[in-house]
């Protein structure tokens, strides 16, 4: 189909560009779920929570909370057709509800814009270790050498701030571009090069002859090995790695055709975001297991332990270069998505032109992430937050983690769970999903009950824990 190429810049939503087709919007939103949450965090807490069966009850939760409520946040979107917020004020409007449930976009968008101020810090890194990689910095590595390359890292400002400028200036480079020029051109270049680089990078892995340890590590479940603990986590990250209360997909949605199918192209993301967590452990744990790593490494697997293998293993320059601009990509386009939101809003309600909405709310961010930058050196002993016991010596970067991740993202999807489920017209839904008998009715009754109790159940444990 032909469309215009304008993003609505005058509120009315008449001049909106729309993605060019199915699979624009597909890759797109996979670019959005496809970041350092599956590449980075997936693999250490599969291997933290015992392999298979975290990966298991993982896929499961896929299914009941994270498709229901991205088909929830992708029919607000296309429903409204505006920014976030004032599409979540129209739907609610039009169903005869409250305009104060776009309470739940406001709480999306913030989060966001957070989100990205210290995200971009760590898209820094993967960025700065593309040039380590390919320059031999971690051939012959020891455990040490490594831990004073990242040590360094972390302890320079200036190296830091470098890296966050340059990550920030890609993301507001292709969002002031639009819809087309920018967004849509952007994830049609990355996202196949992603998966051709971790396709690559498995090729790789099935090298190291431990890739049948690595399968059956990931694919053999040892429900012994899973705590209630675990069950949580898979819970929270399934959530979390669709890129889920963020008014990411609400944003991405106002961009979707009305003759795609919202139910569809859902389950297709979320198919293609799985995919690639599971390509990624089966293109880490090999290489884990062939240098007697451990698998549950926490955090510092990417860049720590990783390093200390590619440096000490047959063309370990070639595939960590490769592997750290794999990185970079996903991060890459996981922060075009966050970014936005608040560009669309900032762009429809000051009528300011997409350029300078995305260098204005671009350096806003980037400002803010200056502070999770002196939080890793000049500032990490101030914990602003110390007079309660809760948050004792968690600096300026750990609160706005933990407070996005626990706090504003779970909130916001519980708040759109709710109001999809219980205050949006049944048949304005199913109409608009584009789905037929058993399987509208399973993803009513999930959007209803089982996703905002196991929604709530994460927010509450995660409080409390």
């Amino acid at each position: 189909m032909t469309q215009s190429n304008s993003v609505s810049g005058n509120g009315n939503g008449a001049a909106r560009g729309l993605w060019s087709s199915r699979l624009a919007f597909i890759l797109a939103a996979t670019g959005s779920a496809v970041g350092l949450g599956n590449i980075w965090k997936f693999p250490y807490v599969t291997g933290e929570n015992g392999g298979g069966a975290f990966v298991l009850v993982y896929l499961l939760c896929i299914a009941v909370i994270g498709i229901p409520i991205m088909m929830a946040e992708v029919f607000i979107g296309r429903n409204g057709r505006h920014n976030p917020i004032t599409s979540m004020r129209l739907v609610a409007e039009r169903n005869l509800s409250a305009p104060a449930w776009r309470v739940s976009a406001i709480i999306g968008m913030i989060a966001a814009f957070v989100i990205l101020s210290f995200y971009s810090v760590i898209g820094g890194w993967a960025a700065s270790y593309v040039g380590h990689a390919a320059m031999g910095d971690f051939t012959g590595g020891t455990a040490d050498s490594i831990g004073e390359l990242f040590g360094g890292l972390l302890a320079s400002p200036g190296q830091l701030l470098l890296w966050h400028t340059v990550f920030m200036a890609l993301v507001i480079l292709v969002v002031s571009r639009g819809l087309k020029g920018g967004l849509e051109r952007a994830v049609t270049i990355l996202m196949p090069a992603l998966f051709v680089l971790l396709l690559v990078a498995v090729g790789y892995a099935m090298t190291t002859g431990h890739f049948g340890e690595a399968v059956s590590f990931l694919f053999t479940p040892n429900f012994g090995a899973l705590s209630i603990n675990g069950v949580l986590i898979a819970l929270g990250h399934a959530f979390f790695t669709l890129s889920l209360g963020m008014a990411i997909m609400m944003a991405y949605g106002s961009y979707l055709g009305r003759d795609i199918s919202i139910g569809r192209t859902a389950v297709s993301v979320a198919i293609m975001d799985t995919v690639v967590a599971l390509l990624a452990g089966l293109a880490i744990f090999p290489v884990v297991f062939a240098n007697g790593l451990e698998a549950g490494a926490g955090p510092g697997l990417i860049f720590q332990t990783l390093p200390l293998a590619f440096g000490n293993m047959p063309l370990g320059s070639l595939f960590g270069t490769l592997f750290f601009i794999l990185l970079l990509f996903a991060a890459w386009t996981s922060g075009i998505s966050l970014l936005e939101p608040v560009v669309e809003w900032v762009e429809e309600k000051s009528g300011m032109a997409r350029t300078g909405s995305a260098v204005l709310v671009g350096v806003l961010c980037w400002a803010l992430g200056i502070a999770s930058i002196l939080s890793l050196n000049l500032w990490s002993d101030v914990a602003p937050l110390a007079m309660f016991e809760r948050f004792e010596g968690k600096t300026i970067f750990d609160l706005l983690d933990f407070f996005t991740a626990n706090v504003l993202l779970p909130l916001s999807g519980l708040l759109t769970a709710v109001f999809v489920g219980w205050f949006v017209a049944k048949e304005s839904l199913k109409t608009d999903l584009a789905l037929q008998g058993g399987s509208f009715t399973l993803w009513y009754n999930l959007i209803r009950f089982v996703t905002p109790i196991a929604v709530a159940i994460v927010f509450v444990y995660n409080l409390m824990a």
